[in-house]
């Protein structure tokens, strides 16, 4: 593969995943794609997810077709090419040997955060549903041929996004814009089918939030769920991106 520089972010679902891909799409040269594996989940797993019939029916079911547009020509032929990616969306008969072909960053939130506020949208939650054990595995994978991905914990990113823009934006060799801290309200063309069901929020926003303190009270198999990734979460957490 050559140009464009294509960023692959493999994020769980509700992080800052859909608010990044929003900073990235203000800048004047980067196209974006959004979560492109989606249909090609849902219909290998047969998941009960919202809008699950029109995803489908929207997307891409062939994974290969789906590697192969995301490895040719970007849209618009855009310079850079953000490529907003579920990390759970690889399923285990997916071949990876694109995914080295991409530079790479993991986004991670903390799975009670995650869980919290998935269960908002989707009542059943299962440990694979976010993401977390994936994206450990996948961390190890490009870290074991020499190309250990950048990681990225949220709420760090909350608190000081231009710093850790401009940091991930030195690591992939290109110039921080000041336009991806700001973006107009409201859906993009870009927004997958099902952005009604989940995007609520990003719509509203227009750049990144502080993160809320609050307490969070989860119980029964949501907790279970947010306990069974923690282990996951904090290996990835001693490995995030640091910036002063």
């Amino acid at each position: 593969m050559s140009a464009p520089l294509r960023i692959a972010m493999w994020s769980g679902p509700r992080n800052i995943s859909t608010a990044m891909m929003r900073a990235w799409e203000n800048r004047e040269d980067c196209a974006v794609s959004d979560e492109p594996l989606y249909a090609h989940y849902l219909a290998q797993t047969g998941l009960d997810h919202p809008a699950r019939d029109e995803v489908i029916a929207d997307g891409e079911t062939d994974w290969r077709k789906v590697v192969g547009a995301l490895t040719g020509a970007a849209p618009g032929d855009a310079p850079v090419w953000y490529q907003k990616h579920m990390t759970h969306h690889l399923l285990p008969h997916i071949d990876h040997g694109w995914i080295r072909g991409l530079r790479n960053v993991l986004l991670i939130r903390d799975p009670r955060e995650v869980v919290a506020s998935y269960v908002k949208s989707r009542a059943q939650v299962e440990a694979d549903d976010i993401g977390l054990r994936q994206q450990v595995a996948l961390y190890a994978e490009l870290a074991a041929a020499g190309d250990a991905p950048p990681v990225i914990d949220s709420g760090d990113f909350l608190r000081a996004p231009e710093a850790h823009l401009r940091a991930l934006c030195g690591w992939l060799g290109i110039g921080f814009s000041q336009r991806m801290l700001h973006w107009r309200a409201g859906p993009r063309a870009s927004d997958g089918i099902w952005a009604p069901h989940w995007y609520a929020h990003v719509w509203a926003s227009t750049g990144f939030e502080a993160p809320p303190a609050r307490e969070l009270a989860l119980d029964g198999a949501a907790a279970a769920v947010a306990e069974a990734c923690m282990p996951h979460y904090r290996q990835l957490h001693a490995l995030r991106m640091r910036v002063d």
